[in-house]
């Protein structure tokens, strides 16, 4: 049988299904880091473990010229940018982050991203990959989001674009854009998370050993908070795996810190220091994540699916859905659950 996580059995793609068409624009100047997660996330044969298949291509000027990227590595592209005007549609294409915020990009390519989001196409872009977006006019009177590091380079270069310094990833209008390095993981597993449902998105963290999503904002690695004791961010971890099995049961703030040993103003700073994030705000968010594979995966009523996740109720499960991800329970499930298989 498939591999689980030992608590709920992986959904079966139907074998008939059309794969996720994903184009990666290749030129010179990206980096090998996020084209390698991007290929990690959507090139990985995972449909034996319940991931629906992906296809993902990369796309360039010259498909037969090989692009130099750092460290002596080449990446050899497999598809010219006019695919993407062929494809009936792509159904994302993606921008890997760029070395230099200065060098020049292809026009052909800025041209590209332009037509794919004049078509509908969600168009993606990693770290600062942001700035061939900006370039393209794609995040005029958008929000988006860059390394923090380069957060006010892109603002003063790009002033029509509402620059959000702090956020992991930030979506406008079918635009997408994440901050540093591993934010790009968490930008491509969030884009399987809304194609595929949360069970998808958390099979392919397990394999690339690492979470299915993170809580808080850039402000936790931006700041530089004096170094924690050992036993603090042990307790602190000790305290999060505690909530996590044991999701259902009532916590506060006050309950957590008696776990870590701590009192609840000192469990309540450390933990946001640690997390970018409060604790209440960190358990609410674990509880729909849990409610949203509860509900993808087993068929029990609402308010048992509440019960299990920890809201107490379905009236503040439907609250915190609406909350978090701007629709219901009852939609949740109807989208992920029984979602006929797309026959592109």
């Amino acid at each position: 049988m498939p591999p689980t996580d030992g608590l709920l059995s992986p959904v079966t793609q139907p074998p008939e299904a059309r794969p996720q068409r994903i184009a990666l624009l290749v030129f010179p100047g990206i980096r090998a880091f996020d084209v390698s997660v991007i290929t990690e996330v959507w090139d990985s044969d995972r449909t034996l473990r319940g991931v629906p298949r992906f296809a993902l291509h990369r796309a360039a000027v010259d498909p037969h010229a090989p692009v130099p990227l750092r460290g002596g590595l080449t990446l050899t592209p497999d598809r010219p940018l006019t695919w993407l005007d062929d494809l009936a549609p792509t159904d994302l294409v993606i921008v890997p982050g760029i070395e230099d915020p200065d060098a020049d990009v292809p026009p052909p390519v800025l041209d590209a991203l332009r037509r794919a989001h004049s078509a509908g196409v969600p168009v993606a872009s990693l770290c600062a990959g942001a700035f061939v977006l900006a370039r393209a006019g794609l995040l005029d009177g958008r929000r988006a989001v860059t390394h923090w590091h380069l957060a006010r380079t892109l603002a003063t270069r790009h002033p029509a674009v509402r620059v959000e310094p702090d956020a992991l990833f930030v979506e406008d209008s079918g635009v997408w854009t994440s901050a540093g390095t591993a934010a790009g993981i968490d930008l491509c597993l969030h884009l399987v998370r809304t194609a595929h449902g949360a069970e998808a998105a958390a099979t392919v963290a397990r394999a690339m050993v690492t979470a299915p999503f993170r809580t808080g904002t850039q402000a936790q690695f931006i700041e530089h908070p004096t170094p924690r004791a050992d036993r603090d961010a042990d307790a602190l971890a000790a305290v999060r795996a505690h909530a996590l099995a044991h999701l259902s049961e009532p916590h506060t703030v006050a309950s957590l810190a008696a776990v870590a040993g701590m009192s609840p103003r000192s469990f309540a700073r450390h933990f946001q220091a640690t997390t970018g994030t409060t604790p209440l705000h960190w358990l609410i968010t674990q509880r729909v994540a849990a409610a949203q594979k509860l509900l993808e995966l087993t068929d029990h009523p609402l308010p048992e699916v509440a019960r299990r996740a920890g809201f107490g109720s379905e009236v503040t499960m439907r609250q915190h859905f609406a909350s978090h991800l701007s629709t219901s329970p009852r939609a949740y499930r109807s989208a992920f659950r029984h979602r006929a298989p797309d026959q592109g």
